[in-house]
Order: structure tokens, then C-alpha cells, then sequence
């Protein structure tokens, strides 16, 4: 079962008076098997985020298809997906509780008794339980970028789409939400992270989806693309080389 597919996914942005349109996303289509963690990896302006904002229909794709356990985004299956965005916005004036108790009653039909003991686990999980009083603009970078984990695992979800959660993260936080996301896989989540580093692909996925300027190059097993390029920079030189010849 595919717990997300994307097919032919296309987006434009129009340019202003003297500047080009920008295709931003050519036809990118790929899906995530239940149960396994793939990582979407590239460049910089590669096109994931924006990708993953047409998946969550936060800015409307020109063409394409997006189906989430088999039906199209609902508010149904919005409750079984955690999502962390790349620059996530935290209402400062909040505390660590009452973040987590905003995203709560965003989501539709979870059980208010519920949910005290699901934040503190999800606190407990990010280092932040001891934190869990004070107001976000107390927060380091770290500590709000963990904050956002912890929104993001807080009603277990099935699916769990990270962009860039490594980001802005000392190494002991990197190696903390590393063993965040070990966790989840045990629990048999379906995981999805964005990153442009490799690194990062090799100790969590089995899956990778590679992307470079809004074209999906790579779908597969981490294996086998391992085995053949053995790095990122290599692997976009052989594939657009590949596409050339085919053009």
C-alpha cells in the first residue's frame, strides 16, 4: 500500500513585468510505501518545499495528482499526518504546553483527555519536558526547532513528513532527533524528511527520492543508489547526463 502518491506533479511561478516564468516543478511523481522512510534528498532550490507545500495544498500545483492512504487530502487523513515545515513559525508568546495544546485542538476529533499525556510525551522525547512552562521566546534555536518535533509526533501519526528537521540543529540535537525518528520507525510510521545532505539519508532510509531543478532524477533503494554513485554530486552529474541523452 502506498501511504503517499504523487503523480506528474507541475508548478509555475509567473514572472514580473521583465522576468521569466520559473518552472519550478516538471512532472515530479513518486510514492512512499507504508511502513518505510524515504528521504527526499537535493540541492538547495532543488524544488522540496516547494513540493511538499503542493502536497499539503498550501500552494495550489498547475496540474497533478496527490492521494494520501489511497483518497485525496481530507480531514480525515490530515489526523494521521505529523508535519514539520522548514521554517516553522512558533507563537512566542506561547509556552511549550500551550503550543502543543494549539496544534491539539486543530486537529479534528482527538480526545481532549488525551491530551496531557501525549505532550508529555512528546516533550520528553525532544529534551523540552523541563521547558514545558516557558514561553517559546525563552527557547533557544534548537530547543524551537525540537518544539516543532514535538508538534509533529504529538498524535502518533501514521505519516510523518519532516523538511529539513535537521536544520539549525547543534550535533548532539542532530543525533537527538536522529534517535526521535529511530523511535518512530520502530513504531511502523511511514517516514518522509527532506535534506540536501546525504549524510543525514544514509543512517535513517532504505528509500531515496532525488530531485534537481524540480525534476525527479532518482527513485529507488538506498542500496542501489549507493552502490552506483557512492555521492550526491556524483549522482547529479551521471542522471542529467542520462537525461541529456535522452532529450
Amino acid at each position: 500500500m502506498y501511504v503517499l502518491h504523487v503523480e506528474k506533479l507541475n508548478k509555475t511561478f509567473k514572472g514580473g513585468l521583465f522576468e521569466k516564468d520559473r518552472h519550478v516543478l516538471q512532472d515530479v511523481s513518486f510514492h512512499l510505501p507504508e511502513g518505510q522512510t524515504t528521504g527526499f534528498v537535493g540541492s538547495n532550490g532543488a524544488g522540496k518545499t516547494t513540493t511538499i507545500k503542493c502536497i499539503f495544498d498550501f500552494i495550489r500545483p498547475d496540474s497533478g495528482k496527490i492521494h494520501f492512504f489511497g483518497t485525496p487530502l481530507n480531514s480525515q487523513s490530515k489526523t494521521r499526518i505529523g508535519y514539520l515545515p522548514e521554517r516553522p513559525y512558533l507563537y512566542e508568546f506561547l509556552t511549550g504546553m500551550e503550543f502543543l495544546k494549539l496544534h491539539w485542538n486543530l486537529c479534528y476529533g482527538l480526545s481532549t483527555k488525551d491530551f496531557v499525556e501525549r505532550a508529555h510525551e512528546a516533550l520528553k522525547k525532544v529534551d523540552l519536558f523541563e521547558a514545558r512552562d516557558r514561553r517559546l521566546r525563552t527557547y533557544s534555536k534548537g530547543m524551537l526547532q525540537r518544539a516543532g518535533i514535538a508538534q509533529a509526533i504529538l498524535t502518533r501519526p501514521d505519516l510523518l513528513i519532516l523538511d529539513e528537521p535537521m536544520s539549525g540543529l547543534d550535533p548532539d540535537g542532530r543525533a537527538m532527533v536522529k534517535d526521535i525518528l529511530h523511535e518512530e520507525q520502530k513504531r511502523g510510521v511511514t517516514l518522509f524528511f527532506s535534506s540536501h545532505l546525504l549524510q543525514d539519508m544514509e543512517e535513517l532510509c532504505s528509500r531515496l527520492v532525488v530531485v534537481n531543478k524540480g525534476k525527479i532524477l532518482y527513485e529507488g533503494g538506498l542500496p542501489d543508489f549507493m552502490s552506483e554513485f557512492q555521492s550526491l554530486e556524483k549522482a547529479f552529474q551521471v542522471l542529467k547526463n542520462r537525461e541529456a541523452k535522452n532529450v
